[in-house]
């Protein structure tokens, strides 16, 4: 059997559980376990993906990026 605890929250921070909740019935315990659980990444980034979002990232600073509009307008011409 598990035990249980009580502790602080503040009011607005209640409300933003409920409005977690899943179900109306769906406890506060359930939705911290669920919370906690989506919390954890399982699948980290690689050390190749961090380096290409590093890049990107670069890309976009130094303004080399494309709109929709021209991306859009160089697929219609393949």
């Amino acid at each position: 059997m598990s035990s249980t605890t009580t502790i602080k929250i503040a009011s607005d921070l209640r409300d933003r559980l409920n409005a977690l909740k899943v179900h109306p019935r769906e406890t506060y315990s359930e939705v911290i376990g669920r919370l906690v659980e989506n919390s954890v990444d399982d699948e980290p980034l690689s050390d190749e993906t961090i380096r290409a979002l590093e890049a990107s990232l670069e890309d976009l600073k130094a303004g080399r990026i494309f709109t929709l509009d021209e991306v859009m307008a160089e697929l219609r011409e393949e």
